[in-house]
């Protein structure tokens, strides 16, 4: 099944990580991303710099906005990303696993609104935030993507999730955009 929606979560790492993957993905990229990289209050120029490292437009994430393709969505700091059928919203709700945004917020958020249509895609990290999520997502009929934790920065999110028994496919950093890209054309 060809996914409706991609969901990415990174934290200690992140940056490289998801310059990699998003860098090498086309500009016609057609299912929309939604990400959520940890990071502080006070770091505003994120979506700016991802801007200039991948061809498809990145903006940061607005309470309601639509959820069209191609685009990347990005958390902004201090607050959870969650999806609903064909929107985003933002949540100040308390920080899960210590972070605000959450990865599990989203991924959790995604799996209820579009069930089997979700692809995630869990990434470097050094706490356990995602493998809820990922959990959750394989349980509505989804696939979800581990970073093979000897590719990542930061190995314990990744390896976390797969010893909880979350992960559908463990792929090396240098593998996962073949992996979308093949996958949005099923």
């Amino acid at each position: 099944m060809r996914p409706h929606v991609v969901v990415m979560g990174t934290s200690a790492g992140g940056l490289r990580a998801l310059e990699r993957i998003l860098g090498g993905l086309p500009a016609i990229f057609s299912i929309p991303i939604v990400a959520v990289q940890h990071r502080s209050r006070d770091s505003e120029l994120f979506a700016t710099v991802m801007r200039g490292l991948v061809a498809l437009p990145v903006r940061e994430a607005e309470d309601k906005e639509e959820l069209t393709a191609p685009g990347i969505y990005l958390a902004p700091p201090d607050y959870h990303l969650l999806l609903e059928p064909g929107r985003l919203a933002l949540s100040t709700d308390e920080p899960v696993s210590f972070s605000r945004p959450s990865i599990d917020v989203l991924f959790e958020s995604a799996a209820d609104a579009y069930g089997p249509g979700v692809l995630g895609v869990l990434l470097t990290g050094a706490n356990h935030d995602g493998s809820r999520g990922c959990a959750r997502i394989r349980a509505a009929g989804g696939v979800a993507i581990v970073q093979d934790p000897r590719t990542a920065e930061s190995p314990e999110m990744p390896s976390a999730a797969i010893a909880s028994g979350a992960a559908d496919r463990v792929l090396a950093l240098a593998e996962i955009a073949g992996e979308l890209v093949h996958r949005s054309q099923g």
